[in-house]
């Protein structure tokens, strides 16, 4: 019996934390537009993930995920605050060319980027995402902005 109710306090506990954390969701656009949400991790770092539709001669589904490492927080402006930040990332997805083949890809990417989260829940983002797809045998370098609701 006191097993299970230390499993029930830690369980509770780790989703007090969870919910404690800074998040944010929101819309990202460039060469891939969708969806995109921000998790941070306590501290300064942050987990981002996206799911999003891009191409013009080929349709294709994408989901990112990347662990980013905030580099740097200027003091710039005397309300609001800007972040540099840098991390690691994986992409999957599924794409249907002009003739109308379907193909898997996987890759790897990085993440760079300046965000500015303004004093009303309000995040904007600029970032640039060079990295390699496998399947394709392709590098990718898109930049992208995003627009985020902070909570």
């Amino acid at each position: 019996m006191r097993k299970v109710i230390i499993v029930i306090i830690a369980a509770l506990a780790f989703s007090v934390a969870a919910v404690a954390q800074p998040k944010a969701i929101g819309v990202r656009g460039g060469w891939d537009a969708g969806v995109s949400y921000q998790h941070y991790l306590g501290g300064e770092n942050f987990l981002e993930a996206n799911a999003s539709l891009y191409g013009f001669n080929a349709i294709a589904i994408d989901a990112a995920a990347s662990y980013n490492f905030m580099i740097v927080r200027p003091n710039w402006t005397p309300k609001g605050e800007w972040g540099f930040y840098i991390g690691p990332g994986v992409t999957a997805g599924t794409f249907v060319n002009t003739e109308g083949k379907t193909a898997f890809n996987v890759g790897i990417f990085a993440q760079i980027g300046l965000e500015y989260t303004f004093w009303f829940p309000l995040n904007l983002s600029f970032d640039i995402r060079p990295g390699y797809h496998f399947m394709s045998n392709t590098a990718m370098y898109y930049p992208a902005f995003s627009v985020r609701y902070a909570f």
